[in-house]
């Protein structure tokens, strides 16, 4: 047996069998599945699809799944497939910017301009911003705050929209 796993090891060929692999893959698909369903809600209802209903249409979709990259890299493509064909929108999320007042005069249009809507903001010697993004702006809000502020600011993820948190996480 160690022998075996020996040789393996240095030859470096490993062999799947057909079903090991449909296996993998069929899990693969789930998982995607299952954190589109976390990322995503339905505009109209403001509820996540269920994770069945998210594969149905991937199904439809004609989406394939590729073994050697993850499921949520593999989800946030998908997201823009299935945008094609049923109602589907990223949660927002609630992101809070500390910094001081002269490094926010800097930059504080730039980072109001990538918020969907402002839920408070306090000007009391330090600013701070709490609002409501899409996912996507996350990385430039921290880069405007880390190079604005050189490192002494503050950009945090609180949480996700208030009706996609009940939603989603009070089932």
């Amino acid at each position: 047996m160690t022998a075996i796993c020996v040789q393996i090891l240095e030859k470096g060929e490993f062999q799947l069998s057909e079903k090991e692999r449909s296996t993998a893959l069929s899990s693969k698909y789930t998982e995607i599945a299952a954190n589109i369903s976390t990322m995503c809600i339905n505009p109209s209802t403001q509820r996540p699809y269920p994770v069945s209903l998210v594969e149905k249409a991937m199904k439809d979709a004609h989406i394939s799944v590729k073994p050697n990259r993850s499921a949520k890299q593999q989800a946030l493509e998908v997201i823009q497939v299935l945008k094609e064909t049923i109602p589907i929108e990223r949660v927002k999320m609630k992101i809070k910017i500390s910094m001081t007042m002269s490094d926010a005069k800097k930059c504080k249009d730039q980072i109001k301009a990538l918020f969907l809507s402002i839920i408070s903001e306090d000007h009391d010697g330090q600013f701070e911003l709490l609002g409501l993004s899409e996912p996507g702006h996350y990385k430039q809000l921290a880069e405007l705050v880390g190079k604005n502020s050189r490192g002494k600011g503050m950009c945090e993820v609180i949480g996700v929209e208030e009706a996609a948190e009940n939603a989603v996480f009070k089932n």
